[in-house]
């Protein structure tokens, strides 16, 4: 039996606005000046302010006050459109901003753009060397070029390769025909390429090798490198996890043996890809910094980074069209297309100011939370000692700034400071904090930076368990257990002391 009945609920719900709000918070600075543009390509009624405020104030001639925007974008009329509006349908409304007064039609001329040549294309230049007898054979060897990854491995299946030549090219193959052409393939430039593995991709560097020393000696080669062949076709495993005794017992060589093995290994590329990168390859990635913190004789001063987020104002166009269909509402002379245009040109007006607000809220949100981290942590700022850097968890900032800690995370991820000591990572400042023997507490990074230094000076032919590593951090005073010792040994990067192990 159906009924209906009345409930009151309390719901939580964030506005656009405060969305809008959350994701400018994740952006950095140097990606903040795409989102504007994205922005001012979407919305006309939004346009960069080339006058500072304070210009704007002294000329004294437009009103651009936000409370009287608030009251003409409220007022639910129109004007006279027809001329603007055909204008403007007509137009790409992606360039409606650009148009200026000083426009100058003279050409625009660019840069020439070098042409590069991609690792594949190197590939493909390459085919012509291979023994290929039909053009079925290029078309399979091509196929299997394109499938290769960026790092130089062929990770697809075969299967995958005979079905995209299939569907693709209309070409129906075998795996025999795809292997043996594979074959050839790991014969090009550079060596390891076409790997289906990392243990074959090295094994085929050792034989090209090998196969080299014969060519070059009179048919023989190196014992290392014959060692260093066997233990990857043989003994890989073992190998991978150094199990160096293991190892020396079951090829029946001296320890030297093995050593001179396992370095011919440790000269060869894993990533076959990474060898060719020609210099207009390059690329070269920069840290745009998002804060500056500065050392004024003894007193920090910190600026906000505001070179990609130019000043954004209401269009005047937009404006004075409010304007203008006011005094015709007064005339009685709107028609319903009026209307319909008036609505337009509202919602665009309002989004625009929204886009404004959330840009100077993110700002005043920004400064806000690097000058209380700018705070905290004032010893460190001031010397650039990471032994000054006390324990800071979110909660504390969101504390201090009366933000929420989501908000105060945003700011954190994937912003960046410069000091006088380098660009820093907003989010390394915080850590947990951990307790001495006389009662301190003190950053986790200084102890993970103590076990670093620690691992560091280890002897590499025994290197130091967990276990060992936990016992020399309580005798320097750090009540620590083994298995935080492997937790911060993992987030530093480090293996386990078997891999760890040297010859």
């Amino acid at each position: 039996m159906l009924k209906q009945s009345l409930s009151q609920k309390l719901l939580q719900k964030l506005s656009p606005q405060q969305i809008q709000l959350m994701k400018l918070l994740q952006i950095p600075t140097a990606t903040l000046d795409q989102r504007i543009q994205e922005e001012l390509e979407e919305n006309p009624a939004l346009e960069e302010n080339e006058l500072s405020f304070d210009d704007r104030d002294e000329e004294g001639g437009r009103d651009d006050d936000p409370g009287d925007r608030d009251e003409q974008a409220g007022d639910e009329d129109n004007f006279e459109l027809d001329d603007y509006l055909t204008e403007y349908m007509e137009d790409d409304p992606s360039s409606y901003r650009y148009r200026t007064d000083n426009y100058s039609s003279e050409e625009v001329k660019s840069l020439p753009v070098a042409v590069s040549r991609s690792f594949h294309d190197y590939l493909e230049q390459q085919v012509g060397m291979l023994e290929l007898e039909t053009e079925k054979d290029q078309v399979i060897a091509r196929q299997i070029i394109g499938s290769i990854d960026s790092d130089g491995y062929l990770r697809r299946d075969p299967i995958a390769i005979i079905d995209d030549l299939l569907f693709s090219q209309n070409l129906d193959v075998t795996e025999k025909e795809i292997s043996c052409i594979l074959k050839q393939i790991q014969k090009l430039d550079p060596p390891g390429v076409g790997a289906r593995d990392l243990q074959e991709c090295l094994k085929i560097q050792i034989e090209q090798r090998i196969r080299k020393d014969k060519e070059t000696l009179g048919g023989v080669t190196t014992h290392a490198r014959e060692v260093a062949l066997d233990i990857l076709t043989n003994y890989f495993e073992e190998f991978s996890k150094k199990h160096y005794t293991k190892l020396q017992r079951q090829l029946e060589i001296t320890e030297a043996e093995l050593k001179d093995a396992v370095d011919e290994i440790l000269k060869l590329n894993p990533k076959p890809a990474s060898g060719y990168a020609p210099s207009h390859e390059i690329s070269t990635h920069y840290v745009v910094p998002d804060f500056f913190i500065v050392n004024r004789e003894g007193e920090l001063e910190l600026t906000l980074n505001t070179r990609n987020a130019p000043e954004l104002k209401i269009n005047d166009q937009y404006l004075d069209m409010l304007k203008s269909y006011k005094a015709r509402k007064r005339n009685k002379s709107v028609s319903k297309e009026d209307k319909k245009a008036i609505m337009f040109i509202k919602q665009k007006i309002d989004s625009a100011k929204w886009f404004i607000d959330a840009i100077r809220q993110r700002q005043q949100t920004l400064y806000k939370t690097m000058y209380a981290i700018m705070q905290f942590q004032y010893d460190y700022f001031l010397t650039g000692d990471e032994k000054r850097l006390r324990p800071m968890i979110l909660k504390d900032i969101a504390e201090i700034t009366d933000l929420d800690i989501s908000t105060v995370s945003r700011v954190a991820n994937s912003k960046f400071v410069q000091t006088e000591f380098g660009t820093k990572r907003l989010k390394d400042f915080f850590s947990e904090s951990l307790q001495t023997e006389n009662g301190e507490e003190v950053s986790t990074l200084e102890v993970k930076n103590i076990l670093g230094e620690i691992i560091d000076r280890e002897n590499k032919k025994k290197p130091l368990s967990d276990e060992k590593l936990k016992d020399m951090l309580q005798e320097k005073g750090y009540h620590i257990a083994r298995r935080t010792v492997a937790k911060y040994r993992e987030q530093l990067n480090i293996p386990v002391a078997r891999l760890r192990k040297e010859l």
